[in-house]
């Protein structure tokens, strides 16, 4: 583990550069979430502000109208008031014969006349304006008499009757107005329902556009955590062989570069472990067939008769040396599988005779265990390379073995589905333990299970059964068990498929 500064430097060396210039000018994952909600909410604003300035425009209308009318009205109210002030000044005049009531027709003229020009001020209709120059020709009438008269009370008694036509022009001066007052509340009341109608369109329309770049931006957000995702899945799955891209902002490419120096790093370390077990089972495997040669030579008394404690002591050396070599045959298989080299050579086999070939090699150890086994296994051809099939039924019934306790019962049975080949086989032990169950296919990895037994597996022999079962297109399975025992299962294709093609 000490390659740790100059290989990182020579693998960072050609991506310090655009490295350095990510970290420069990064654009971040949090901007791309920040612009994406800025863009979700602009439709959203503009149709409030869109709202908003209806509202405004509505709202400066009708107070505009709403002025106008009160202002119409009031006008209205006074124009009839002065009317009636200055007919009764006329009326007390004539009739008392006193000339200085009339300087309340001279007040009631003056105000008619400033209130008929607010009135022009205003934005009058067409009708309202020609109501009002009517009755000002009438009453400027009335007023050219009433000047011309106002030394003589009798003859005002004539004017008395001019002002019927100016009471009754005012009237409908009035009329007019309350008139076009109730039309301008119903033009706002439709002016209301198309602000209305505007809005309700506008959300109808652009929640729907919003919720639409919601998700697309909810898409383009989860894509590279998806991608950063399945990258530490892969990687923790042990595919190491398979490049990292991440898509999106440069931040987010940026750790995806970084997974991918660690997935390199790690691929190394791989290569690194499995060149240490080829070179440590190559060196150790010399030495040992000496240590083993040794031993036979010993416990056959070819270096001269031993006691019977000396030979029960090269008897042990012996069977452990032969242990301990086959430990070693599983670390450079496993080697051999780990750098693809296990190349398979596809022949027909009888599965039964490779099964009878492996209980013949485990015969002594099942017969010193005082094991049973209850073989049904018919005659079945299959397309594989028989010399691996022979390592995994080995593998699994040596497990089988090791785990049942003495006299116990090992069923293995054989049989055709659906042009595969289902050959199962269930020991007398206690069974996996349920945290094992998961992890029994690992390399190296050893059970919970304690066994009697004075020599340790290494672990690798249900790893290279699966490896080799998975190169003929097959699969090794835990079967779940309601009773005692563990239950392996071995599916394999009888023809080989890729050989017919």
């Amino acid at each position: 583990m000490v390659v740790h500064g100059d290989t990182v430097r020579q693998e960072n060396g050609t991506g310090a550069t655009s490295s350095s210039r990510l970290r420069r000018k990064p654009k971040s994952f949090l901007k791309l979430i920040l612009f994406g909600f800025a863009l979700v909410g602009l439709p959203l604003i503009i149709a409030l502000i869109n709202s908003a300035f209806s509202i405004d425009r509505l709202a400066d209308q009708s107070r505009r109208a709403v002025y106008q009318a009160a202002q119409i009205a009031h006008g209205s109210r006074v124009l009839a008031d002065e009317i009636a002030a200055m007919e009764r000044a006329v009326r007390q005049t004539h009739i008392l014969g006193d000339t200085s009531l009339l300087e309340n027709y001279f007040r009631a003229h003056k105000k008619f006349e400033s209130t008929a020009t607010s009135l022009f001020e205003l934005s009058l209709h067409t009708e309202q304006k020609q109501l009002l120059e009517q009755m000002q020709l009438l009453e400027e009438s009335i007023f050219g008499n009433v000047s011309a008269m106002k030394q003589s009370p009798e003859a005002l008694r004539d004017l008395v009757g001019k002002f019927v036509p100016l009471r009754d022009s005012a009237r409908t001066f009035s009329a007019v107005g309350y008139a076009l007052i109730e039309r301008e509340v119903g033009e706002m009341q439709d002016m209301a329902g198309d602000a209305r109608f505007t809005v309700g369109w506008q959300l109808l329309a652009l929640i729907p556009f919003a919720i639409l770049l919601a998700f697309i931006f909810s898409l383009r957000i989860a894509h590279p955590i998806r991608q950063i995702d399945e990258a530490i899945r892969t990687m923790g799955e042990g595919a190491l062989f398979k490049a990292i891209r991440v898509d999106g902002p440069q931040d987010l490419r940026y750790l995806g570069e970084r997974l991918d120096w660690l997935r390199r790093r790690l691929l190394k370390l791989e290569e690194q472990k499995t060149r240490f077990l080829q070179h440590v089972s190559h060196e150790l495997k010399t030495p040992l067939t000496a240590m083993r040669e040794g031993a036979d030579l010993l416990a056959e008394g070819v270096a001269g008769e031993l006691t019977e404690e000396q030979q029960r002591i090269a008897t042990i050396l012996y069977n452990n040396s032969i242990q301990l070599q086959r430990r070693i045959e599983d670390l450079l298989s496993y080697s051999a599988l780990q750098t693809e080299k296990a190349a398979l050579v596809k022949r027909p086999a009888n599965l039964a005779k490779i099964l009878d070939a492996v209980l013949q090699d485990q015969n002594l150890i099942i017969m010193s265990k005082g094991l049973k086994i209850d073989v049904s296994c018919p005659e079945l051809m299959v397309d594989c390379d028989k010399q691996k099939i022979k390592v995994i039924v080995d593998n699994l019934l040596s497990n089988a073995v090791k785990f049942s306790p003495a006299g116990g019962c090992i069923k293995i049975w054989a049989s055709e589905v659906d042009e595969m080949v289902r050959f199962d086989i269930l020991d007398a032990g206690a069974g996996v333990d349920e945290v094992d169950r998961e992890k029994v296919f690992e390399p190296f990895y050893q059970g919970r299970q304690v066994l009697d037994s004075h020599i340790k597996g290494t672990g690798l022999g249900l790893s290279i059964a699966r490896e080799y079962a998975l190169a003929h297109g097959g699969t090794i399975e835990l079967v779940q068990q309601a009773t005692n025992g563990a239950h392996f299962r071995l599916t394999l294709p009888i023809r080989d498929m890729e050989g017919t093609l």
